[in-house]
């Protein structure tokens, strides 16, 4: 067996696992593909499916299970905070206001990493930050690509409708004056993985009298090509 770690059940399971890549496939196709014995690769097969790292298709096929994805997720998250730094630091220092992303957990949506302006009246959003879901311009960028179902449910109680979703898409950024808070305006764009999914959202934040009633004419392509950035930086790791 090519690639042998010397970890012999292992190297079998990653065979399996490797072969699934290609898409569903019965035992008889894992034996020819693997070149493993049949009981082999049944036993791996149906012990990497406990692990749920193998499931089953409606016709009972073998497929990549969802804990894949969950890993995947998770090293795709850790690639996203390291680049997450540098990129928000430059946002805030083009953009002169403070510089934040979101994640979304749920019904809230967490503050995971910022760059604070230095001095002055600003907007600070401490990392860690459970904000709702219902305000703001990273919600509605959170929010604007789910799918139907989970859209229109989450714009119940929302401060922002269907038609400013709507808008948010079109653009492909989104803004928001004194939604989440009375005198804080924002300005937002989505970051997406390796699916093109919304994993994120950048923002920068400020006091209305700077940001003005229209936040995105002064910094819409500013946070567009940050979350660009961040967007290529997850991808690239993929």
């Amino acid at each position: 067996m090519d690639n042998s770690s010397g970890v012999g059940v292992l190297d079998k399971a990653a065979v399996v696992l490797s072969a699934l890549e290609a898409g569903p496939t019965t035992l008889a196709g894992l034996v020819t593909a693997t070149g493993l014995a049949r009981p082999t690769a049944h036993r791996l097969a149906v012990a990497l499916e406990h692990h749920r790292l193998v499931s089953r298709d409606m016709q009972g096929r073998f497929i990549l299970g969802p804990r894949l994805q969950e890993l995947a997720s998770a090293a795709g998250e850790d690639r996203l905070l390291a680049a997450a730094g540098p990129v928000l630091a430059a946002l805030r220092d083009h953009t002169g206001e403070s510089a934040q992303l979101y994640r979304r957990q749920g019904d809230l949506r967490v503050c995971v990493a910022a760059a604070e302006r230095m001095s002055g009246l600003r907007d600070t959003v401490p990392i860690g930050s459970a904000l709702p879901m219902t305000a703001g311009s990273a919600a509605q960028i959170l929010l604007a690509w789910e799918e139907p179902d989970r859209l229109h449910r989450g714009l119940q109680g929302a401060r922002f409708t269907a038609t400013t979703l709507a808008g948010v898409r079109r653009r492909g950024w989104a803004q928001s004056v004194a939604e989440r808070e009375q005198g804080v305006a924002s300005v937002s764009a989505p970051v997406r993985g390796p699916n093109n999914r919304v994993i994120a959202g950048v923002s920068v934040s400020g006091p209305i009298e700077r940001l003005t009633r229209q936040p995105g004419r002064l910094h819409a392509q500013s946070v567009v090509e940050a979350a660009a950035r961040l967007s290529e930086a997850v991808k690239r790791g993929s």
